[in-house]
C-alpha cells in the first residue's frame, strides 16, 4: 500500500477512528496497529507476511534466551541464530538471482559451459530496512545495551509498525519499543502538525519527484544513448531531485503518520545537499542507516582504534556493503566504493591540508561536494556499467559526438529546481521545517500549506512507487 494512493487515505482514517475509539483498551490498541500493520505490509504479496512472522519468531526467541543467559558460548550461538535467519533471507530473497548470474558467468569465463535456470525471486517489499531494524534488536541485547521488550507484542509491533516499515526510519529498539509501553495519544498541535508533514512529505514525492522530475531522468537514463553535456548534466541533477524528494518525502510522510497516532520517529533527512563534506553528508542522509552501518559494522571492524590503515579499510568495506544493500547489482559498489573513496580522501586533508571553514569557503565546499554526490548517483541510477560511463563521460566534456534530446525548457526547468534546492538546503542546514514554522505567523503556514494541496490535487499522480521500495 502506497502513501500516495486513495486505498492508503481510508485505511488510515479507519485506523485513526479505531485508534482514537472510547472502547479500546491500550493492548487492543497496540494489536490494532500490529493488525493493520499486517494488512498495509500484505496488499503487496499476502504470502510474504511470514518473512515477517518468522523473522519475528525467530528474534522474539533469540531476546528471551540473551535477556537471560549468562554462557558466552551459548549467547553467542542465540546471536549467531538471530543473524543466519535474517541475513539468509535477505541473502536469498535480494541477492539470489544476482549470485547465480555472476556464478554462471564466472564458469562460462573459466571455460566451464554452464547454464542456470534464474530462480525469478520476488523481492518482499522492505526486507532491507525490517532485517537491519530487527537485527539491532539482538545486537544491543547481546551487548546488554538494551532490555528485553517486555510482551511478544510489543516487539511484534516494532517489527512490523507500518508508517516505517517498508522504508524506514531504520529505528533502534530502545527508540521504539518503549514507546509502546505507556498510552499514546497525539495532541491537537501533534495531529496538525503531523497532518502538515504528510501533505509536505507527498508534496515531495507527487509533485517534485514524480511530476517535475522523474520523466527527465528516464529519458536520459535510457540504456545505449551518448548525450552532450548538458542533457547528461541535466539528467544527473534530476535525479538527484528525484531520489532526494522521493527518498525524504516518504520520509516525512512516515513521521507525520506515527505522530498523528502520539509516536515519534527520527528525522531520517538533514538538509543533506548543503554538506560541508562526506562524514557531514552521511550525518544528514538516510541518518538511519548510516548510523546503523556506524555502530553495527564500521565499529565492529574496528573504526579508528586500530590505526590508520585499519580506518581507512573498515571506512571502506562498510561503503562498499552499504552499496550492495541498496541493490543486488556491480554499480551499487561502485557507488559505495566511490563514497568510500571520498571518505577516506578527506581525512587525508583534514590530516594534511586542514582549513578553517567559513561562510564562504563553507558555501563552495557544500557546492564541490554536491556536485562529486552527483558523479555518485550515475551509477546509483544507470542499470549497466555502458550508460554509466557514457554518462560520465559526457558530464565530463569527453563525448564530442553526444546528442541533445532534451527540450531547452526541460533543462532550464531542472537548473532552476534543483538551484532552490540547493540553496534552500544551505539556508536551512541549520535548523528544521518546524522551527521555522515557529517563526512565521499562522496565516502564512497555512497559505503554503493550501498551496501544497492546490499543487497535490493538480498533480494527482499516478501512483508511482517510491524509489527505496525496491531496496
Amino acid at each position: 500500500m502506497l502513501f500516495n494512493s486513495l486505498s492508503f487515505i481510508v485505511f488510515f482514517v479507519v485506523v485513526l477512528a479505531f485508534y482514537y475509539s472510547n472502547f479500546l483498551n491500550w493492548k487492543s490498541k497496540k494489536g490494532l496497529l500490529l493488525f493493520a500493520s499486517y494488512i498495509f505490509y500484505g496488499i503487496w504479496n499476502p504470502p510474504l507476511v511470514i518473512l515477517l512472522w518468522i523473522s519475528t519468531m525467530v528474534d522474539w526467541t533469540a531476546g528471551k534466551r540473551l535477556a537471560v543467559e549468562e554462557n558466552q558460548r551459548k549467547r553467542k550461538l542465540w546471536l549467531y541464530l538471530s543473524m543466519a535467519v535474517n541475513l539468509g533471507f535477505l541473502g536469498f530473497f535480494k541477492y539470489g538471482d544476482f549470485l547465480l548470474e555472476n556464478f554462471t558467468f564466472f564458469m562460462n569465463t573459466i571455460g566451464l559451459e554452464y547454464q542456470a535456470r534464474p530462480m525469478d525471486i520476488i523481492l518482499p517489499m522492505g526486507i532491507s530496512f525490517y532485517t537491519f531494524q530487527t537485527m539491532s534488536y539482538t545486537i544491543d541485547l547481546y551487548h546488554k545495551k538494551i532490555d528485553r521488550a517486555r510482551t511478544f507484542l510489543d516487539f511484534a509491533l516494532y517489527v512490523t509498525f507500518f508508517p516505517q516499515l517498508v522504508a524506514g526510519p531504520i529505528v533502534r529498539a530502545k527508540d521504539l519499543i518503549t514507546q509502546f509501553y505507556e498510552p499514546k495519544k497525539a495532541t491537537f498541535n501533534q495531529f496538525v502538525w503531523g497532518l502538515f508533514l504528510i501533505t509536505l512529505g507527498l508534496f515531495q514525492k507527487v509533485v517534485l519527484a514524480d511530476t517535475l522530475l522523474s520523466k527527465t531522468v528516464d529519458t536520459v537514463y535510457k540504456p545505449g544513448q551518448i548525450l552532450n553535456f548538458w542533457d547528461a548534466w541535466s539528467g544527473t541533477l534530476a535525479f538527484s531531485g528525484q531520489i532526494f524528494f522521493d527518498f525524504a518525502g516518504y520520509s516525512t510522510c512516515a513521521i507525520g503518520i506515527a505522530l498523528m497516532l502520539g509516536i515519534i520517529l527520527p528525522d531520517n533527512f538533514r538538509y543533506p545537499y548543503a554538506s560541508l563534506g562526506f562524514s557531514d553528508l552521511w550525518n544528514r542522509w538516510h541518518i538511519s542507516l548510516s548510523s546503523w552501518l556506524r555502530d553495527y559494522l564500521y565499529i565492529p571492524l574496528g573504526g579508528n582504534r586500530h590505526g590508520i590503515t585499519r580506518m581507512y579499510v573498515a571506512l571502506m568495506l562498510t561503503m562498499l556493503l552499504g552499496g550492495i544493500w541498496h541493490g543486488a547489482a556491480w554499480t551499487f559498489m561502485v557507488w559505495g566504493g566511490l563514497h568510500g573513496t571520498y571518505l577516506i580522501l578527506e581525512k587525508l586533508q583534514k590530516k594534511h591540508f586542514p582549513f578553517k571553514i567559513s561562510a564562504w569557503n563553507g558555501l563552495f565546499l557544500a557546492f564541490t561536494t554536491f556536485t562529486c554526490i552527483n558523479f555518485t548517483w550515475v551509477f546509483f541510477r544507470a542499470r549497466e556499467f555502458d550508460t554509466a560511463w557514457n554518462m560520465i563521460k559526457s558530464m565530463l566534456f569527453l563525448n564530442a559526438d553526444g546528442v541533445k534530446i532534451l527540450s531547452s525548457f526541460d533543462i532550464i526547468k531542472v537548473c532552476v529546481l534543483i538551484g532552490v534546492l540547493f540553496i534552500t538546503h544551505w539556508l536551512m542546514r541549520n535548523t528544521s521545517v518546524k522551527e521555522v514554522s515557529k517563526k512565521i505567523s499562522p496565516i502564512s503556514l497555512g497559505i503554503v500549506w493550501s498551496i501544497m494541496i492546490v499543487l497535490l490535487v493538480i498533480a494527482q499522480g499516478s501512483g508511482e512507487q517510491f524509489i527505496y521500495f525496491q531496496f
